[in-house]
Order: structure tokens, then C-alpha cells, then sequence
């Protein structure tokens, strides 16, 4: 399974960014999106930025990525409401 991580782009490049996510600084892969500003979140899958985050976004995904790693360190009191935001609302994005 690939996961999206956000990554807060902290040295923009035509090809190749460098930006800090969860799992420290990081290389992403430009060549889908093009150059971003210092300061844009994008969504990296396997080094590679596919999608441009809002930052409410890219906090949004965080928390649920400490969700999921709290389940799977057995964690018997996840709060689905504090790392899941807004999971039982309908959210319906417009293209």
C-alpha cells in the first residue's frame, strides 16, 4: 500500500524540492507539479509530489497518519474525533 505523506516544501527546484515531513527532510520529485513556492505543502507518494495540500489539509492527513500509527501500536483509546476530523461529516470537494 503506497501512502500519501504532506511535506512542507522548504527548497524549491525545478525537479526536485527539498521539504520536511513527519519522517524528518526529505527529497520530493517536482516533475508532476512543476516548481512550488518555499512554504507550499504538497502530497508526496514514494518521493514523488502529486498534489498540492491546503495547510488545513496537510494537518488534516498528519493527525490521521498518528491515528493509524496509534491502532497499530495497540492503542486501546484512539480518539477518532482528535486524529480524524470531520470523518463523520460529509465532505464533498468540487473539481
Amino acid at each position: 500500500m503506497c501512502v500519501g505523506i504532506p511535506v512542507k516544501i522548504t527548497e524549491e527546484g525545478e525537479f526536485v524540492a527539498r521539504g520536511e515531513s513527519r519522517n524528518g527532510v526529505e527529497e520530493v520529485n517536482m516533475m508532476l507539479l512543476g516548481s512550488q513556492p518555499v512554504g507550499t505543502w504538497v502530497l508526496s507518494f514514494l518521493g514523488s509530489a502529486r498534489e498540492v495540500l491546503s495547510e488545513e489539509d496537510a494537518v488534516n492527513i498528519n493527525k490521521a497518519l498518528d491515528g493509524l500509527a496509534a491502532i497499530m501500536n495497540g492503542d486501546d483509546n484512539v480518539d477518532v474525533d482528535q486524529y480524524f476530523p470531520g470523518i463523520g461529516e460529509t465532505q464533498i470537494k468540487t473539481a
